[in-house]
């Protein structure tokens, strides 16, 4: 690999500011990058869908040997603060100025994966076809994954590169998440007058949520209440408060009981003020298990193996492009590839893990 190459490529990615629905101009960079390298390239209309500046960048490199098409992911939207990067070496390992994110998350990925297939292209190696899927939209609810043109894609099997950990790292387990949104009604009353006459939604909401089971439930389950809006002063009794709660588990059947509990809790609180709430769930996205014996897995096994990194399979607690991506029947596994702090000021990657990345990505497309 060319480490210098590819580090100049991360810093300039990073660089290019592609905040959440905002990636137009980096799917741009991206877009020229990949024609220059021989991919067709379609960006589809997932940002029409959520609102976003544009699609997912999906582009395809044809093969020089007969071999299943194989796909290759990563996001190219980041968390803010994410305008300005400035990156910066200290002891090889990559860090921002401190006043913002690195944006390895997942920029790593895409440089790695752009600076693997260099490699294949500059030493003639034969390969199968290679597709790749840049997503836009994946921190916070992964809509570019969910309103992807999945008709572009030939791919049997995905590798998404996008994870904390050493790279040999195979996340092959993610949970299922279900979010609930609940507006509770109160009734306004001058607090310091006749407050018998109003019904406080804060103290409905409050004791709704005292009664919750919330935080980590189990072993495979995490339920957590993460905003809550309402009320404009403090002599006026509260008639509205919004909330916003979500469940986790690596069984669909726990993260519904989990998410029926809550609803059952807020009901409940409900009756005992005589009031009530408008409450909707929604199913975000599926949980997926890869077991150790498919083929995708065989493949990442021996491809770690062969450039003598121990493999080491894990589950996850957290959401991604993979979730989904199993979920509309394409197997596909989560690779690591050595960022940490993710979505933090002290977010940074060791330029050795970038290397090793990149030879992972190299050694898959070269296996099969």
């Amino acid at each position: 690999m060319n480490t210098e190459r590819m580090l100049n490529e991360f810093f300039e990615m990073v660089k290019v500011t592609s905040l959440s629905k905002k990636e137009k101009v980096f799917a741009e960079v991206l877009t020229s990058k990949l024609q220059a390298l021989g991919f067709e390239t379609f960006i589809d209309n997932a940002g029409e869908k959520c609102e976003g500046n544009t699609g997912n960048v999906l582009a395809r490199l044809k093969g020089n040997k007969s071999a299943p098409a194989v796909l290759f992911g990563a996001h190219m939207d980041t968390v803010v603060p994410g305008e300005n990067i400035n990156p910066r070496i200290v002891d090889d390992v990559i860090y921002s100025d401190g006043t913002t994110i690195l944006g390895a998350d997942d920029k790593a990925g895409i440089a790695a994966i752009l600076e693997a297939i260099r490699h294949i292209k500059e030493n003639n190696l034969p390969h199968g076809d290679i597709e790749l899927a840049f997503t836009i939209a994946e921190e916070g609810g992964l809509f570019g994954a969910k309103y992807m043109d999945y008709s572009r894609l030939s791919s049997k099997m995905a590798f998404i590169l996008d994870s904390s950990g050493e790279v040999g790292d195979v996340i092959v387990q993610g949970p299922a998440q279900m979010k609930l949104l609940a507006t509770i009604i109160g009734k306004a009353a001058h607090a310091g007058v006749a407050p018998e006459l109003g019904i406080s939604a804060i103290q409905v909401a409050a004791r709704a949520i005292n009664n919750m089971k919330l935080l980590r439930i189990d072993g495979e389950t995490t339920a957590n209440v993460g905003a809550i809006s309402g009320g404009t002063s403090t002599n006026i009794v509260c008639d509205s408060v919004a909330l916003k709660f979500e469940a986790r588990s690596l069984k669909l059947e726990k993260v519904e009981a989990q998410i029926k509990h809550m609803v059952e809790c807020i009901e409940e609180a409900c009756k005992e003020f005589s009031t009530t709430a408008k409450i909707d769930t929604e199913y975000n996205y599926p949980a997926f298990q890869l077991g150790l014996d498919t083929e995708i897995i065989k493949i990442v096994d021996a491809a770690i193996k062969s450039i003598g990194l121990n493999p080491s399979y894990r589950s996850t607690g957290g959401g991604s492009d993979t979730n989904v991506f199993n979920g509309n029947g394409l197997p596909s596994c989560t690779l690591a590839i050595g960022m940490n702090n993710v979505h933090t000021t002290s977010e940074n990657i060791a330029v050795e893990s970038m290397v090793k990345a990149a030879q992972l990505v190299s050694a898959i497309i070269l296996s099969i």
